[in-house]
């Protein structure tokens, strides 16, 4: 998944979180199921990239789901390849996917639709945001549901107090458009005392994209509209941040680490960007806050379309049932506040997992978090296309140059366009 997604280090207070959870069976009647009797399966279990940490598999998956089924034991195989697990014939029972990689992994024969297999085991999918499953569906070329969404990135305003305190500017609002902000950001850059402060950091040109529902490309018909008014709104608004003088990092136009420059530099006033709270408690000196996500006129109240880590059965498990059992603990109640605890941001539709969100750690409580949630995912984008990574990398270079100067919005976005159309016609992704 995507950058910044917290990892073990946002596994807060672990073992009393996990103590809490085995004080009640997980997914339900322990006395059910200990008159059902299983053999012992090992299922084994990858990830197309680092969503889950040892520690994370451990705790939020491996230990509910062995006090629930004691027959079932998981592999965790973090660091093995699953192009080269699929090549040596290697057995796959499950696998967490980003769901901008679904098409990729899709062509390699990995997935199935798992409705039939949930319906079967009687799996309850009424209890997730339904936006979110539509978004797994979405994710995929032919629309089915191929796993299940296990979290889902969230956006934030993150604001250094020290900064807007020392020239005596208000903290930021929640509720604030794009054009508010960027207003508040001209009164916290400056230059003070040989430090240049910088008032608002967008970080990537994407994050401005998604609350949009733009993904450049058409993963089912691959095709790009780059060049259109949704586009152009999204590339004017963004340079307005760089037009205020002193704004733009040493770095450059959306380069270097946003994350150094707010958490180790301190020199960042405000940076709107997805879940930073693992990094921003690791130094004590650093006087953070978080406001709701600055939003499109046209769009109110909606953050980044839905950036979702998908948990999947794989098509060639010989392993279904049990796979699918492990789903169901992973999904529970008392799994899924564990995660919430631990700040990872459920897909559960139900209040009550956001309210524990980041609950039970000092650092946190008496920070604004209930302000991230007064936005929304927006809705799904239509799926990614394997020409992804490469375009986005064109349309942000196109949008550097526009920044600068060097072109007008226009001609970035035309000649943004037909290198990306013949980029997909060049069959070689």
């Amino acid at each position: 998944m995507k950058k910044h997604m917290t990892s073990a280090a946002a596994i807060i207070m672990l073992g009393s979180l996990l103590a809490g959870c085995t004080q009640k069976d997980p997914a339900g009647a322990a006395q059910e199921t200990k008159q059902e009797k299983f053999e012992p399966v090992t299922l084994k279990m990858y990830q197309t990239q680092g969503y889950w940490t040892e520690e994370d598999f451990k705790a939020l998956i491996l230990d509910p789901v062995q006090k629930k089924y004691p027959h079932i034991n998981i592999e965790f195989l973090p660091k093995v390849s699953v192009e080269k697990a699929i090549a040596a014939g290697e057995d796959i029972d499950l696998v967490a996917v980003w769901n901008g990689l679904m098409p990729q992994y899709d062509d390699l024969g990995l997935f199935e639709d798992i409705t039939p297999l949930l319906q079967k085991t009687k799996f309850d999918l009424s209890r997730f945001d339904q936006g979110a499953i539509d978004s797994v569906k979405q994710s995929t070329k032919k629309g089915l549901l191929y796993g299940l969404p296990n979290w889902v990135q969230l956006y934030a305003l993150y604001y250094n107090k020290d900064i807007f305190d020392r020239f005596g500017i208000p903290y930021p609002k929640d509720g604030m458009t794009w054009e508010e902000t960027i207003d508040l950001a001209k009164k916290v850059t400056r230059l003070d005392s040989g430090t240049q402060y910088i008032g608002l950091d967008p970080d990537y040109l994407t994050r401005m994209l998604t609350p949009l529902s733009l993904g450049i490309i058409d993963g089912r018909n691959e095709k790009t509209d780059v060049n259109s008014e949704p586009y152009k709104m999204v590339f004017e608004t963004a340079k307005k941040i760089y037009e205020i003088e002193g704004n733009t990092p040493k770095e450059g136009i959306m380069s270097g680490s946003v994350t150094d420059r707010f958490v180790k530099n301190k020199n960042v006033a405000m940076l709107t960007t997805v879940n930073l709270f693992d990094k921003l408690i690791e130094d004590p000196n650093l006087n953070w806050d978080v406001a709701q996500y600055p939003s499109y006129k046209s769009k109110p109240n909606l953050y980044g379309a839905y950036d979702i880590t998908i948990t999947t059965i794989s098509k060639v498990s010989k392993h279904k049932e049990d796979a699918a059992r492990v789903l169901e603990v992973m999904f529970s109640d008392e799994v899924q506040l564990m995660g919430a605890r631990a700040g990872k941001l459920s897909v559960m539709k139900d209040p009550k997992f956001q309210n524990e969100f980041l609950k039970g750690n000092d650092a946190f409580k008496d920070k604004k978090i209930a302000s991230v949630f007064k936005s929304k995912p927006a809705p799904p984008a239509p799926p990614y296309s394997n020409y992804y990574a490469k375009s986005r990398s064109t349309l942000v270079s196109k949008f550097k140059e526009y920044a600068q100067g060097k072109k007008d919005v226009n001609t970035a976005l035309r000649e943004a366009e037909e290198w990306i159309t013949q980029y997909i016609g060049s069959g070689m992704p």
